[in-house]
């Protein structure tokens, strides 16, 4: 039986990516209330402990962006979220859309 992630680290990024989706309209109120100086400060301070209950991993900068073929971390093309050894084979062998050699 073949897994559906490359390794492990694309599962957990996956994982993160998932969190993140789920809890940001929430961390965007708490933060709006903890931000928000005419608030009382112990009302603020509550939304600051409730916000650090929050996963950790729901973090926006937790993220990060791999090759969704290879799981690579480094080098990738944001575009296409492809590392350039994968973009440029497929780029060569016309499977991009919309893409060309560069041409001057």
């Amino acid at each position: 039986m073949r897994f559906r992630y490359v390794d492990w680290l694309m599962l957990r990024d996956v994982k993160r990516r998932k969190l993140t989706a789920e809890y940001a309209q929430e961390r965007m109120r708490y933060k709006a209330l903890i931000n928000n100086n005419i608030l009382p400060e112990d009302l603020r301070e509550s939304a600051d402990m409730d916000m650090r209950k929050l996963p950790r991993d729901s973090l926006r900068w937790r993220i990060v962006d791999r090759c969704v073929i290879t799981s690579r971390a480094r080098g990738n093309v944001p575009r296409w979220r492809m590392s350039r050894f994968i973009f440029r084979h497929n780029a060569d062998y016309n499977k991009l859309s919309g893409v060309t050699k560069a041409k001057w």
